[in-house]
Order: structure tokens, then C-alpha cells, then sequence
């Protein structure tokens, strides 16, 4: 029996809800709720094509050129998006997790890194996914199990689904204030404030022609610390990414390039992060994980 390009599927089921979790990069395959895709996810006999779902660490989005310095040691990190000289989105999204525990409607994985070129640290990741009738929740703990400290940052990579089939027809609603722009290569070299252009979705707009691949910061958040981004279609059912305030960092991505054609636009990528790109370089948010200590952030996904 041949294994599937995802390994082990870890199915959820909460009353009509379900969710399958996949071994290969502990990540998200699919979301479905109310008889609807709530993600654009990928299908069990697939690679996670354009990062779907996938889990981003010890660094979330672009690290430049892969070269990176920590407590005056320079660090080298294989270049893994060429066309961009870029390390993207970690080391984990190919590896194997293993389950740490596994119910009905939740699954716990866990995936230790050990030390290697360009990251010389070792560091323990869980992922929780628990689905309910009210959406899907996702905690992830990292602890640094070595005897220096290590620099971390975290992100997840689900698309959701468009309500009306394009996005050019949804409403897209994010509390953010300011944009990290960013240079050809997609890596940022200042901020401005989005209020008077195109990216001031705060009051909610209608998509149209914007495409986006920014990343966004300075969210608006309840009470709670929780920030809310909503993707809904013309008849207001569609489904939101929350986040804890450990996110204080969110790129959004409006598939415009990705292959094969007929999937652009299908759905939105709302990634949640702990730090902005290329963080590794100007330390912006990074963590500082002493030996033996853990952190821990928590974010979701509502249907709508």
C-alpha cells in the first residue's frame, strides 16, 4: 500500500463540522461546516501546494537571503524560494508530527526539531486543533529544549474558501492600521498607515480587482485581545480567522499566482503570525525562548 503525499489523515468530527489534520507538516487539509468548504483546502492524494494549511516555524513568511545573525553568531539557512532568494516559512512543513493524543473531535501533534545548519537549536512544537460546532480552534506551544537560548516565531497558513466563488465578489473586513511595505522581492522596508488606500479594509469592502500579498499590523482587538479578519460573500455567510494577541502580525494573500490557474482567487490566505518577515534579520518581535521555557498562542476559525 502506497502512503499518501500527506501521510496519517487525523479526521475531526463535531456534530456536522468536520476537519482533517494531516501528519506530513501538522497542518490543516480541510474545513468543512454546514454542508460548505469553509477552507480551500486540498484533497488526501496532494502535496500541500502553496503552503495550504501548513504550519510556519521557528519563522513565519521570508527570512532574506537565509542569512541571519543571533547573539553575534551569523546563521545560514537554505534558500528554499529561489525565484526570491528566500527561506520561507520555516523548517517544518515537510516534516513528520507524531499524535500526542487524539479524540473525536481534537487531535494534539507534536514535532521536534533538532539542531541544524542555519538553525542550531532544539525545539519542541505542538499543534492542537479542537473542532466544535462554533468553529475550529488551533493552539500551538513551542519549547526550547536545548542549553542556549533560541530565537522563534510562529504562523499558520489557511486559505479560506470564497463564499461567492471569486474574490473579486466577497467583502473582506481586517482591523488592521498599518501595512508593512514590502520591495520586489516581498520583503519589507518600512510601514505606512492604511488609511487613504487601498488597503484600509477596516469598515469592510468589497474586493474587486485588489490583490493582495501584505502583510498587516496594528489590529484592532475586543476586549479579549482578539482580532477578527471576515471573508463573506454578497448573501454575509462565509467564515473569520481570529486570533489571540501573541498574533500581532498578519499576511494576507489573494492567490493571484498560484497554479494551476483555475485555483486563483478561490480563496484567501489569512495568516496569522507572531512576527512580521524577515524578523529573523531585524529581531522585530522575535521571541527569546530561554532553555526550558515555552510559549504558547491560540487562534481559530469561524464559520459565518
Amino acid at each position: 500500500m502506497s502512503l499518501l503525499p500527506t501521510g496519517e489523515q487525523h479526521v475531526l468530527l463535531a456534530g456536522e463540522a468536520e476537519a482533517v489534520v494531516v501528519e506530513v507538516g501538522g497542518g490543516l487539509r480541510t474545513y468543512r461546516a454546514g454542508g460548505r468548504e469553509v477552507l480551500d483546502g486540498y484533497g488526501p492524494g496532494e502535496m500541500a501546494a502553496d503552503c495550504r494549511g501548513q504550519v510556519l516555524a521557528p519563522w513565519p513568511n521570508r527570512l532574506r537571503d537565509g542569512v541571519w545573525s543571533w547573539d553575534g553568531a551569523e546563521h545560514v539557512t537554505p534558500v528554499t524560494e529561489p525565484e526570491r532568494g528566500a527561506a520561507l516559512h520555516g523548517l517544518v512543513r515537510y516534516a513528520a508530527w507524531r499524535v500526542l493524543a487524539r479524540s473525536a473531535d481534537a487531535v494534539v501533534l507534536e514535532h521536534l526539531l533538532h539542531p541544524q545548519p542555519g538553525y542550531p537549536f532544539s525545539l519542541r512544537l505542538q499543534v492542537g486543533y479542537e473542532l466544535s460546532a462554533g468553529g475550529l480552534r488551533v493552539t500551538t506551544t513551542a519549547t526550547n529544549e536545548g542549553d542556549a537560548d533560541l530565537p522563534y516565531g510562529e504562523g499558520h497558513h489557511p486559505y479560506l474558501a470564497s463564499p461567492s466563488g471569486l474574490l473579486d465578489g466577497d467583502v473582506l473586513t481586517v482591523p488592521a492600521a498599518t501595512r508593512v511595505v514590502p520591495d520586489e522581492r516581498l520583503l519589507p522596508v518600512g510601514t505606512e498607515p492604511v488609511e487613504g488606500t487601498p488597503y484600509d479594509l477596516r469598515a469592510g469592502r468589497r474586493l474587486g480587482d485588489l490583490r493582495l500579498d501584505d502583510c498587516f499590523t496594528d489590529l484592532a482587538r475586543d476586549a479579549d485581545g482578539v482580532a477578527e479578519v471576515r471573508l463573506t460573500g454578497p448573501d454575509g455567510r462565509g467564515a473569520a480567522v481570529w486570533m489571540d494577541a501573541s498574533y500581532r502580525y498578519l499576511q494576507l494573500f489573494s492567490a493571484d499566482v498560484v497554479e494551476p490557474a483555475s485555483r486563483r482567487r478561490r480563496g484567501l490566505a489569512v495568516e496569522p503570525m507572531t512576527c512580521p518577515p524577515d524578523a529573523f534579520r531585524s529581531g522585530e518581535a522575535v521571541h527569546r525562548l530561554t532553555p526550558g521555557e515555552s510559549t504558547t498562542s491560540t487562534w481559530g476559525i469561524r464559520p459565518l
